[in-house]
């Protein structure tokens, strides 16, 4: 595969003050955070509606619904409290920059002061070129988009406490 062609990895971290558990809870029905995005990502992304399904076993699919499409994502592996990972097995949403998304995952680890580490990964192809133009604004995007997802996942880990 050209390198024109290949896809594009995108990790975030944060720390976060609340153990593990309350941010493994926090994630796992992340996909209910009711705070409106920031109005530079309304402007870009589809709104969602809802999602439907189940996510908690490997196999396990859920239905992503937004405003004018969905995604399907796969559960593929649970380590439960420390990781989580996922494929998107069908995308019928248009994305800026014609990104079609292929996976990610959620990673959670102890660090020092008694923090606690998420990440979130974004596996994507993007279709605009020349790729070297393309790559660092898809990158500064989904770094924007992982950031509301870690504030939003924080905010209900702080809440739960």
């Amino acid at each position: 595969m050209s390198a024109e062609l290949m896809g594009a990895t995108v990790v975030t971290r944060r720390s976060f003050a609340p153990k593990k558990g309350r941010l493994w809870q926090s994630l796992m029905f992340y996909e209910q955070i009711v705070e409106p995005p920031p109005w530079y990502l309304r402007l870009l992304l589809p709104r969602p509606i809802r999602t439907e399904g189940a996510k908690s076993a490997v196999g396990d699919e859920a239905l992503c619904l937004y405003d004018g499409g969905h995604l399907v994502k796969r559960v593929t592996r649970i380590d439960p409290g420390h990781r989580y990972e996922f494929a998107v097995v069908e995308q019928k949403l248009s994305l800026g920059a014609a990104i079609q998304l292929s996976g990610g995952s959620y990673t959670l680890r102890e660090i020092d002061g008694g923090r606690t580490e998420l990440s979130v990964t974004t596996h994507y192809t993007g279709g605009r070129s020349p790729r070297w133009a393309w790559r660092p604004i898809e990158t500064a995007f989904c770094h924007l988009f992982h950031r509301h997802l870690l504030e939003s996942i924080g905010r209900k880990a702080d809440s739960a406490m």
